[in-house]
């Protein structure tokens, strides 16, 4: 006696299936002499957002993909899913699909739990508040969420060197970033940090220890570093400025530490936004720790999440004898030596 190989058999079955379906479910089919109404029209290349659920059975989740216009049959699909044995493999989940594409597609990819990722693009130079409103407006998590997670201790150890009270300002490194739905803030917060240990090399952190410059000092002078540079090649030079200030006792007289003081008020943020851009003589004798007008060395922590290029440009500065620098109208700076000569500049283009 012969024997049908199995993928013959597996073969068979699915056609004697398909047979049925075409039997009982196709519209005008000899079991169904009015055909129902045909589904809404899918434009072509259409995404939709489905959500399964834990524990919803193959029917369940294939009427869904039926009703959205995702597949033709949610019986085809509770067919090929009984076939594959996928019934207890199907994994929770949003999932993005294209309107009208194949079904054994929707299959595999509801089996490997190829979730749609929620993209999130944190820019260079914003601070913890600006992120926790990127995240609510994306749909992470709550803002609110956000920021008390930016609160909590994670095991990394370049955070050794970050003072106990201090959340995580500076260290939510500027990248895009592909989140999984319904994750918690302190998931999210993980995978930032993630990110930040790979991104700041042991070759970057060795550099830094041998200049004497624990990874919290490195990232807040880049974080004034990030807001003061507009020209991306100025970067070292302003690093270099700012830290031949501070072994002087100068004090840095930055700018961006005043915007940051005076943005943990509610009322001038609710006016000016988190980076006032004209700043008054009351501003600058504001009595905070990040006003550097008003206090020598540096602020008490970052006032921005910097990127890469400001944290090299701190670790490896250029050596200039440049102590004092203006900006001009298109953001670029001219730099002096002596403070007759930054007084000429600052009669020249404005600024302080």
């Amino acid at each position: 006696m012969r024997f049908l190989p199995l993928a013959g058999i597996l073969l068979a079955v699915v056609m004697v299936a398909i047979g049925i379906w075409q039997i009982t479910e196709t519209p005008g089919s000899v079991l169904d002499e009015e055909p129902p109404t045909p589904p809404p029209t899918s434009v072509p290349g259409e995404t939709v957002i489905i959500t399964i659920q834990e524990g919803e059975s193959a029917r369940e989740v294939g009427d869904k993909l039926e009703d959205e216009g995702i597949i033709s049959s949610g019986l085809l699909f509770r067919i090929l899913v009984a076939l594959e044995g996928y019934e207890n493999k199907m994994v929770a989940g949003d999932y993005e699909f294209e309107k009208g594409m194949p079904i054994l597609g929707v299959v595999e990819r509801i089996r490997r739990g190829q979730t749609a990722p929620l993209v999130v693009t944190i820019r260079e130079g914003v601070r913890a508040e600006e992120i926790a409103e990127l995240m609510e407006d994306k749909t992470v998590v709550p803002a609110e969420d956000f920021l008390e997670a930016i609160k909590s201790w994670y095991e990394f150890s370049f955070l050794y060197t970050k003072p106990y009270w201090a959340n995580l300002e500076g260290y939510l490194f500027p990248d895009t970033y592909f989140f999984s739905r319904n994750m918690t803030a302190e998931e999210v917060v993980q995978q930032i940090l993630e990110n930040f240990d790979q991104r700041l090399d042991n070759e970057l952190r060795d550099e830094a220890a041998v200049a004497g410059l624990s990874v919290h000092t490195v990232l807040t002078l880049a974080s004034i570093v990030e807001r003061e540079a507009q020209v991306a090649e100025e970067r070292p030079v302003i690093a270099g400025v700012f830290l031949k200030r501070l072994r002087r006792g100068m004090p840095l007289e930055a700018d961006p530490t005043v915007q940051y003081a005076v943005g943990n008020d509610p009322d001038s943020v609710a006016k000016y936004g988190y980076w006032k851009q004209d700043l008054t003589q009351a501003d600058l004798e504001v009595d905070s720790p990040y006003n550097t007008y008003r206090n020598a060395g540096l602020p008490r922590g970052p006032i921005c999440n910097p990127g890469l290029d400001s944290i090299r440009a701190v670790v490896r500065p250029e050596e200039t004898d440049y102590l004092y620098f203006v900006a001009r109208a298109d953001g670029s700076h001219v730099f002096a030596e002596t403070l007759e000569e930054h007084l000429h500049n600052i009669e020249q283009y404005g600024g302080r």
